[in-house]
Order: C-alpha cells, then sequence, then structure tokens
C-alpha cells in the first residue's frame, strides 16, 4: 500500500506600525495551494487589499523553510490615483 501523503498547510501574518498607519502581510498555503496578500490600514480603516496567488516554486521554497526575498514585491501600493474623467 502506498504511503498517504499530508496535505501541507501554512500560515504566517506579519503586522508592522507606523504611527496612524498598519500594514499587514499574509501568507496563506492549504492544501499545496496558496496566496499572499497585502492589506494597509490609514487611521484604523483598510484603504487597499492586494492579493496574489502563490507560484509552486514559492509553495515547494516555503514548505523547505527557505527565504524568499522580494515575495511581496509585486503588492506594493502606486502612489499616483486614477482621475475619473467624464464624469457627467
Amino acid at each position: 500500500m502506498p504511503k498517504k501523503l499530508h496535505p501541507f498547510h501554512y500560515s504566517n501574518i506579519q503586522k508592522h506600525h507606523y504611527g496612524e498607519n498598519k500594514t499587514t502581510r499574509k501568507v496563506i498555503i492549504q492544501n499545496g495551494k496558496g496566496y499572499k496578500s497585502v492589506s494597509y490600514y490609514k487611521k484604523g480603516k483598510c484603504v487597499k487589499t492586494i492579493k496574489r496567488p502563490l507560484s509552486d516554486n514559492h509553495v515547494s521554497m516555503i514548505k523547505d523553510k527557505k527565504f524568499i526575498p522580494g515575495l511581496f514585491s509585486d503588492c506594493r501600493l502606486t502612489k499616483t490615483r486614477k482621475q475619473r474623467k467624464n464624469k457627467y
């Protein structure tokens, strides 16, 4: 009989405070598939949440307990705001 594989589950949450602003980074893996998300808070309210899937390479590196430099580099908050033209 083949050995039954256990599904891989992992979760990590990192919170960073700077005055009234807060940044929360999450990595969640369930059954070998996962995602990463970054939430930005200002004055206690969530301003933006950016969610991206994790690649299979990143999941295997996390499973092997390796550090991934720049994991959240594509989840940054842009400073520019788009204006609505021709509103009326």
